[in-house]
């Protein structure tokens, strides 16, 4: 299978970037977080310390020259839409560039919301037209990754599609739970089939298979075409997985772009965080010595919006009664305060009091831990005041009375689950 060729930036990418509006779909709930998405959209969950989830694909853009941008909202979007008007307005609307949102208006039919990922375009297809755009970049709000879409579209053009399809490589044991590509040599796809049984094998490969990332290229006037159509289809589910991609197939160019590192050509990070363990993990792999995911690249910055805060401070030096972190990431406005913290990720305002012990846990914004606490593999929700003395993470029967532990055995503690009802999740 053919590799995308080494593309840099030149005028015509820039050109390509111009005349691209970017649509984030970050509607969904994301049920297989549990409770982190009780009162918040996937998109807003917050991720790495300082950041939330939609920061990302928002950053991706940015930094691939597309700065005609707008997020389609639907579930419990206050949060997230909160996050967008106080991290991403600084673009200048007197350039044609902006980061707006899209929440779920109605606009067809008085008695529907969003129906699938296509219907909620299609429901905006009057506004996407007054923007005239030459492509369109359809993108899920909530996978972490770094990528330049830039050297997409030029793909795109090169190939003359009429829709290319950003894909990761995967096991075939992994590939039951994606969209799954089968294509030629040229990497033109051949069937596109959603969670397949027995999916299809790459060119040249024995036991890997083309995943969907969610990420499309469309041919504007192309993609206005097959929503029409689409919408007019009875029985169609309205998404583009299931009914707009198969549908076109066979009549049109439709190309798979391998997300690969340009320079080694091995696969890029990229990760969904969509259940406990997962995004448990991804935040786990960040504290590491040389992680997959670099935070600290100065050429590709992830922006967001973060207030201002203090810097972290630790105090207390005695044997007994150390404040200190280990192997850990801590962001602004921590204390902690005759602590022992390892191996763990706490993001703003958190407060660890003495002779507690914290190890290999994610602690959101907000949180106060009191004294002689032992936590272990653990995520703190937003807003948690642990009283002193509590035992977490190690014994799963006691656990699972009072809080979800995953198949993975990370322990999800919220403030409802401490009987503290505070609704501060945003």
């Amino acid at each position: 299978m053919s590799a995308p060729s080494n593309q840099k930036h030149d005028h015509n990418i820039s050109h390509l970037t111009r005349n691209t509006v970017a649509l984030i779909l970050a509607g969904g709930r994301g049920s297989r977080l549990m409770n982190m998405t009780d009162w918040r959209a996937k998109p807003a969950v917050p991720f790495g310390g300082k950041f939330r989830i939609i920061d990302f694909p928002l950053s991706n853009c940015l930094n691939s020259g597309i700065r005609k941008i707008s997020v389609l909202t639907q579930y419990k979007a206050d949060s997230l839409i909160r996050h967008i008007q106080q991290g991403w307005g600084f673009l200048r609307g007197e350039f044609g560039e902006y980061v707006d949102v899209m929440p779920a208006q109605q606009r067809v039919d008085e008695n529907s919301w969003y129906q699938g990922t296509a219907d909620a375009i299609f429901q905006n297809i009057d506004i996407l037209r007054s923007r005239d755009p030459e492509h369109i970049l359809v993108l899920a709000g909530d996978h972490i990754y770094k990528m330049d879409y830039g050297a997409m579209l030029a793909d795109h053009v090169e190939k003359n599609a009429e829709l290319t399809i950003g894909c990761i490589e995967v096991s075939l044991e992994e590939a039951t739970a994606f969209g799954v590509m089968d294509v030629d040599d040229n990497r033109r796809v051949r069937a596109f089939i959603e969670k397949p049984a027995h999916p299809p094998v790459m060119p040249g490969r024995t036991n890997t298979a083309l995943a969907s990332m969610g990420i499309y290229i469309f041919n504007a006037g192309f993609l206005f075409d097959q929503l029409i159509k689409d919408a007019d289809t009875q029985g169609s589910t309205r998404d583009f997985g299931k009914d707009i991609i198969p549908a076109v197939i066979n009549d049109h160019k439709v190309n798979a772009y391998p997300f690969l590192d340009l320079q080694s050509g091995e696969q890029s990070y990229w990760r969904d965080v969509g259940t406990i363990d997962a995004y448990w993990s991804a935040n786990m792999e960040l504290i590491g010595v040389d992680p997959n995911l670099n935070l600290y690249d100065k050429t590709w910055p992830i922006w967001t919006y973060q207030e201002q805060t203090p810097p972290a401070k630790f105090v207390f030096d005695s044997e007994e009664r150390r404040g200190h972190a280990l192997d850990s990431m801590v962001s602004g406005g921590n204390v902690i305060s005759g602590a022992t913290v390892r191996h763990s990720l706490l993001f703003s305002n958190v407060r660890v009091n003495s002779y507690t012990t914290l190890q290999d846990s994610i602690v959101l914004p907000e949180v106060t831990i009191g004294r002689h606490c032992r936590i272990t593999k653990a995520i703190i929700e937003k807003g948690c005041e642990v009283p002193e003395g509590m035992v977490i993470g190690e014994n799963r029967d006691d656990d699972e009375k009072r809080f979800h532990v995953s198949p993975g055995g990370v322990v999800l503690v919220t403030s409802e689950m401490l009987g503290q009802k505070r609704h501060m999740i945003r």
